[in-house]
């Protein structure tokens, strides 16, 4: 019978792998949620991907730390600056100290190789045997394509017999090969570095190398852009190369990626002193949370009255640098951080101003390693319309590829959708009073007779208009900034409100774009009265504050209320203030009610409710388009982001339901898993089974920091068990996240291998059958009787798992005494059993 998918990778693929030197903790299982479905209104989740990468890691001895001989670290005074001479690299030094330049011919010290972090260099995608070698390559490309998504240049596709090789950086196709014919660790890492242009074993590459506080505390994606940026800044020869842009959509975690990819310099001894730019308070408020997070005191917000000199990590805003606008005049920078004071510079919002005057920050830096991030992608798939606009932006595009690169890494909102990251969108189109002009073939804006039969007035003085004092025609957003018609907003507002109550009713968070200050007003007053009349007509108890204005002239106060409040602060109006800065993951639906031409400001806004937002179960949020402002998405997302009418059949949707597992709650529902448990606050709450699983291999990582260390602690069973204990939950928690990951097949070794160490998880009947050909010359080296006795002893694994290896009565079972028992095992049963075991959890 032909093998499936599974047991061609478990019999036919990994034997081959291993033989060739790919160990357990060279392969990664690269997981996503699964995309949220949205049918007939209404979101749920299907199930997710799953990729296997090669990785390749640098072993003992051959990672240089450059040290000078018989130096002293020495602290250095806030003002001034270290000297380090060209080409040299920092030595690491504790938190408060600066670093000193080493000569280029300094002793070095090797790093163990459970130090660091494998490297990613290739995916295979398998298939069941009966088909095509190549079946599954098309797919593999797409997944692993440099500079997106799982980003590494070789791409396997292999049916278990043959395989078929994709290179990403040439673009060629070759094969098929036997399997046999594999490349191991070594012609790969070969490979790659010629690509890349460095060596593994640079100083240059070090950060590449660094670990993660644990291998779950990131996402696919975000790891793939870690290492787009490192790479392209290990390649560099010249500081003017070491730069790196990374467009991510918004909700995917740029400033998650900027700690990340902080935090592997750091810990290389390669950073002196970091900038993280971002604009206005509100996202310095959550850089610098996310920053001491990982650097602690290190990490700290400049403000006008302390430029935090002594801080490893600055975090500022455009805004005190003083160099937000063009009429700033940069005083705050120049008169506190001198020329080259950062060694490290990431913008955040690189798109933002077009290299206006914010560009002096990295102009006075010339020589720092300087990273930009942008929420916007690099190039605009619709068709361009001829506007100052339009213009202004293709220039700020031009300027950063100009000045940056190519984009090292880009993760769209399209792919956040996909991979079940960022909330499903659901576009809806609304046609009221004068929106059909967008659609009009040939015509671009308003005639004067469309405003026919229709209260007119100026938008600067709200003095009356009549028909014949409105120009003969108006530019779609000509015609905002110069008419306002009240009938119109009554009608937009009765439209949106209807539909709010036709999506789950009128107590959603709802961002409303209009287009000017007054008309923020008049749309806020406007639903204010229509929820009024509803809760009037239904009974209903209104909120005192149901809709508000949000702008840069009021409103501001009640943004947390947005964030936060259940019961009020329902409906925010605004006009720019929204458009960035603010994380509001409730946010259920975004509304259009000004026309837009600017695609980087569109898709800021729509980033507003990219979100997820796990407390509430948001799986997806709706964009009410009343100005045809997403024609600035790509024809393929807009067709996917179509309404879908078709009726929801029985039994198709999961209810939320409640159950224990461990004696610990747990709730499952459209929106995900949540375990109910305690969050630093020490409060209780559902918590995402994500977040659940990194703390618990951030626990588990307190007891046992690499891999080798957790492998010689698992085959003990004291110290296992008193391991197991200190987990969260009195030691439940692995036995809950198998339960609700992986399963009852697997081993507990497994569970928390792959959370915390990021290995390959194997199934017990797999991880017995690997034992054999893993320990291959072991076992031949040894009398025959005795080796038909160890494998039935392994055999015993894929009942049991840990547990039955350890069981008293392991030699009494029958396939044990039928392969000769004890005697078999003579002249000591003891250790051949527990070499047996540790050989179970080797790679």
């Amino acid at each position: 019978m032909s093998r499936n998918e599974a047991d061609t990778r478990a019999q036919l693929i990994d034997p081959v792998l291993h033989r060739k030197g790919w160990t357990e903790d060279l392969i990664r299982r690269e997981e996503t949620e699964g995309e949220a479905q949205i049918i007939a209104g209404r979101a749920r989740k299907s199930g997710g991907r799953a990729d296997y990468v090669l990785r390749v890691r640098v072993e003992p001895g051959t990672q240089p730390v450059a040290v000078a001989p018989d130096t002293q670290r020495v602290r250095v005074a806030p003002d001034t600056q270290p000297a380090v001479a060209p080409d040299t690299q920092p030595v690491a030094v504790a938190p408060g100290t600066q670093r000193v330049g080493v000569a280029p011919d300094t002793q070095r010290v090797g790093v163990a190789a459970s130090d660091t972090q494998p490297v990613a260099v290739a995916l295979i995608e398998a298939k069941a045997e009966r088909y095509s070698p190549a079946r599954g390559l098309e797919q593999a490309k797409a997944y692993a394509a440099a500079g997106k998504r799982l980003h590494v240049p070789f791409v396997y596709a292999s049916n278990g017999h043959k395989v078929v090789e994709f290179n990403a950086l040439t673009g060629e196709t070759q094969g098929p090969f036997p399997m046999e014919s594999f490349p191991g660790p070594e012609e790969l890492r070969a490979r790659y570095e010629a690509a890349k242009g460095f060596s593994l074993d640079s100083d240059a590459a070090r950060p590449l190398l660094q670990t993660y506080r644990s291998e779950s505390d990131r996402r696919y994606y975000q790891d793939a852009a870690v290492r787009a940026a490192l790479e392209k800044i290990a390649a560099g020869k010249t500081p003017g190369e070491r730069r790196a842009l990374l467009a991510m959509a918004t909700g995917s975690g740029k400033t998650r990626v900027a700690t990340h990819l902080l935090k592997k310099i750091a810990d290389a001894g390669q950073l002196r002193r970091a900038l993280f730019v971002c604009d206005r308070d509100e996202l310095r408020t959550q850089a610098l949370a996310a920053f001491q997070d990982v650097f602690g005191s290190d990490a700290a917000a400049a403000s006008t009255n302390n430029p935090e000199k002594n801080a490893r990590v600055v975090v500022a805003t455009y805004q005190t640098l003083g160099v937000a606008a063009e009429e700033d005049d940069a005083s705050f920078l120049t008169a506190h951080y001198p020329e080259d004071y950062f060694s490290h510079i990431v913008i955040d919002e690189a798109h933002r101003s077009g290299w206006g005057k914010w560009s002096q920050v990295l102009e006075r830096n010339p020589n720092a390693v300087q990273i930009g991030l942008t929420a916007t992608p690099r190039e605009f798939e619709y068709v361009k319309e001829d506007s100052d606009e339009t213009r202004y932006e293709d220039e700020i595009t031009s300027d950063n590829i100009r000045y940056f690169g190519e984009p090292a890494y880009e993760y769209s909102i399209g792919q956040g959708i996909d991979d079940g990251y960022l909330a499903a969108m659901e576009i809806r189109k609304r046609d009221v009073f004068l929106e059909n002009y967008a659609e009009r073939e040939g015509v671009t804006g308003v005639h004067q007779e469309d405003l026919e039969g229709k209260f007119l007035s100026d938008a600067r003085t709200g003095a009356p208009r009549s028909l014949e004092e409105a120009r003969a025609h108006y530019q779609a957003s000509g015609f905002e900034a110069s008419l306002v018609m009240p009938d119109r907003v009554s009608a937009m507002c009765a439209d949106l409100f209807g539909q709010l109550l036709e999506t789950g009713g009128p107590e959603q968070k709802t961002i409303i774009f209009c287009a000017r200050d007054d008309h923020a007003d008049a749309v806020a007053i406007e639903m204010n009265n229509l929820y009024a009349a509803h809760c009037a007509q239904s009974g209903a108890r209104p909120s005192p504050d149901y809709a508000f204005k949000c702008t840069a002239a009021a409103g501001k106060d009640h943004l947390s209320d947005l964030r936060a409040a259940a019961t009020h602060h329902f409906v925010a109006a605004t006009v720019d203030l929204l458009t960035t800065g603010v994380d509001v993951p409730r946010v259920a639906n975004i509304v259009f009610f000004k026309y837009v031409k600017s695609p980087i400001a569109f898709h800021q806004m729509v980033g507003r409710g990219t979100r997820l937002d796990p407390a509430s179960g948001k799986l997806m949020f709706r964009v009410y388009d009343y100005t045809n402002s997403t024609r600035l998405f790509s024809e393929d997302l807009k067709r996917k982001m179509a309404p879908q009418r078709e009726e929801r059949r029985e039994g198709t949707g999961r209810r939320p339901e409640s159950i224990q597992v461990e004696g610990i709650d747990v709730q499952i529902s459209p929106a995900g898993t949540f375990v109910l448990a305690r969050g630093d606050d020490g409060a209780e709450r559902p918590m995402p089974l994500e977040e659940y699983r990194q703390r618990l291999a951030a626990k588990l990582l307190e007891d046992a920091p690499a891999l080798d260390e957790f492998r010689q602690v698992w085959v003990d069973p004291e110290r296992r068990d008193a391991m197991l204990r200190r987990l969260p939950d009195d030691g439940r928690a692995p036995y809950l996240v198998r339960q609700l990951t992986l399963g009852d097949e697997y081993d507990l070794y497994d569970v928390l291998a792959d959370a915390a160490y990021g290995v390959l998880p194997r199934n017990r009947v797999d991880r017995a059958g690997a034992f054999v050909y893993k320990n291959d010359e072991w076992l031949r080296g040894m009398p025959e009787r005795t080796a038909v006795a160890v494998k039935a002893i392994a055999s015993q694994f894929a009942k049991g798992g840990t547990d039955e290896l350890e069981s008293p009565k392991i030699f009494s079972v029958d396939e044990v005494r039928g392969a000769g028992g004890l005697d078999a095992l003579r002249p000591d049963p003891a250790r051949t059993v527990r070499e047996t075991k540790e050989r179970m959890f080797s790679v």
